[in-house]
């Protein structure tokens, strides 16, 4: 016998939401996954009339779903927002090129301007190339905070107000067990954050309408809705932290769907004890760019990359960093103590 859709009953059910457990036909579950996101940016307030805003387009599902949402929901409510599409171009052959060609299909798709920066324009170095040198070990390290940098430059070219990105509630759930995990305070406080302000020069206001969709239901709704995404998995992401953190969230929903969103209120609502050393802000001596050292993460990447010491500024600080990146130079002795160092 077939179920009924429990919101309108009366259409044949196709689905049943992995975050509500409610059974609904396509109109509804349609309505419900957009009103919810609706929701998010008006209690949030993510958004102001006339604001540019630019949307980390990748190709994925979570970036396609959130510019169809965005071009939606702007039309529908008024919002009184310019849109555009901002597409990191990491240098991975075989994926982010495979990529992109959805990223331009999708601007076609939704008529809005597209700017894509890349790593070789933007630092010298494609991933290929910084995988070539540092293994894939580490490789993540070097993507996470180039990106995110390129992405802040990406949008000073393109004169926006606000980033919006693709985190749904499942990365930030993600996020707040490897902040645990590494024991990292200072990040641990901002990561469940919905939005945040300018934090100095050369830095965009970010905000991630997604914060409280599920995953699945992403995926029914690009599935549903018959939206164009790519969605191979970039290849050097298996041996990424993230990935350990993703297997214990699935086998904890598994067990309890609600345990997504518990471990994103409990990082909502986690206080730090009065009197614990926070990193304080500043910005790069080098780049202009926010750092809590002299030198920001990105430059620290970069330097052993040109130096042909890629593990510099992977792990704990070490006591030849400080003449390295204030160009003294080293023995060769020194020299091959730090390359033998296991960071």
């Amino acid at each position: 016998m077939p179920v009924l859709c429990s919101n309108c009953v009366d259409k044949r059910a196709v689905l049943k939401r992995p975050k509500t457990g409610h059974s609904l036909c396509k109109a509804c579950f349609f309505w419900a996954f957009e009103e919810e996101v609706h929701l998010t940016i008006v209690a949030a307030n993510l958004f102001k009339p006339g604001e540019i805003v630019g949307i980390a387009a990748s190709g994925g599902k979570d970036s396609t779903v959130l510019a169809h949402l965005m071009k939606l929901l702007n039309e529908r409510y008024n919002y009184g927002l310019e849109l555009m599409l901002l597409s990191v171009d990491e240098g991975i052959s075989g994926y982010r090129d495979d990529s992109l060609e959805t990223v331009k299909r999708n601007q076609q798709q939704y008529e809005l301007p597209l700017k894509i920066v890349s790593y070789e324009e933007l630092y010298g170095w494609t991933m290929d190339a910084i995988v070539k040198q540092i293994g894939l070990k580490n490789n993540c390290t070097f993507c996470g905070v180039f990106r995110r940098q390129a992405l802040d430059r990406g949008a000073i070219m393109l004169k926006v107000d606000k980033i919006c990105t693709g985190h749904n509630a499942d990365d930030v759930a993600e996020t707040v067990l490897m902040n645990i995990l590494r024991g990292d305070i200072a990040r641990l406080r901002r990561c469940t954050a919905i939005s945040t302000a300018s934090e100095g020069q050369g830095v965009v206001p970010r905000c991630k309408p997604l914060k409280y969709a599920y995953e699945k239901e992403i995926v029914l709704y690009a599935y549903f809705k018959k939206l164009d995404y790519f969605s191979t998995e970039c290849i050097y992401s298996p041996n990424a932290y993230r990935g350990h953190a993703r297997t214990f969230l699935k086998d904890l929903e598994s067990i309890r769907p609600s345990s997504i969103m518990d471990i994103i209120h409990s990082g909502e609502n986690l206080s730090v004890r009065e009197g614990v050393k926070m990193p304080v802000q500043g910005t790069c001596n080098r780049c202009g760019y926010i750092s809590s050292q002299s030198l920001c993460k990105s430059c620290v990447l970069l330097e052993g990359l040109n130096r042909g010491l890629p593990k510099l500024g992977i792990g704990k600080h070490h006591r030849l960093h400080d003449r390295i990146l204030n160009q003294q130079p080293l023995t060769e002795k020194e020299e091959r103590k730090l390359k033998s160092i296991n960071f």
